[in-house]
């Protein structure tokens, strides 16, 4: 079963999600607050998965996002918008959130996302990645030269990497291609090192900013 933690400013929003994964095979919504009562919460209920909301009164989703990452064995976390420009979702991911949804995300699709979240792989919602893409990388070194360093990916490492940025976890790579987890896991490793990038979320960052997705017809 997984558990899920809903933390947002309003009730609606808390019990609409709720409800929506509360129905779903295998999820349990195992708590819904807002930003106050966030922290203890993730303490009682021990969530696989926090849905965060990246904009609140008072506790703002970033205050809980660096708190929760400096744990020691932190919950994976997602951010939750309502704006296709937020500066906010940016930083939320260089602090360490594994992706973002849009609050009006289909509930139909919405338990799969929260599967992918859970499994490894990533999320980031179409309407907003091209302002976030641009938000996030223009911190990160390096990146503006993203299609000269795409040259240095093999043929496999643009294939894994491309299922990366769709938001597959290794497991779903390796069972796509047909490889090995350990053979897909040294994949991945060698294309962040290629990439210059530290994490998933960063790699498939990348791969949007690159116009990866794009060539290949994803």
């Amino acid at each position: 079963m997984i558990r899920v933690l809903v933390v947002d400013d309003e009730a609606l929003v808390r019990s609409g999600l709720s409800m929506i994964l509360n129905a779903a095979d295998g999820i349990e919504a195992v708590g819904a607050t807002d930003g106050q009562g966030a922290l203890q919460a993730v303490a009682d209920r021990a969530p696989d998965l926090v849905l965060l909301d990246v904009r609140m009164p008072g506790v703002d989703g970033l205050t809980v996002l660096r708190s929760l990452m400096a744990r020691p064995s932190p919950p994976v976390v997602a951010m939750l918008t309502t704006f296709e420009a937020d500066e906010y979702v940016a930083a939320a991911l260089r602090a360490g959130a594994r992706g973002y949804l849009v609050k009006d995300t289909d509930p139909e699709v919405l338990p799969a996302l929260v599967r992918r979240l859970v499994a490894g792989g990533v999320v980031l919602a179409p309407r907003v990645a091209s302002h976030v893409v641009a938000g996030y990388l223009r911190h990160q070194a390096g990146l503006g030269v993203a299609a000269q360093t795409l040259e240095r990916l093999s043929s496999r490492e643009r294939e894994v990497l491309v299922l990366l940025a769709e938001g597959l976890s290794n497991a779903d790579i390796g069972r796509r291609l047909h490889l090995s987890l350990g053979t897909v896991k040294e994949h991945v490793g060698a294309l962040l090192a290629k990439l210059g990038v530290h994490n998933r979320v960063q790699a498939a960052l990348w791969a949007q900013r690159a116009g990866l997705l794009d060539r290949v017809g994803v």
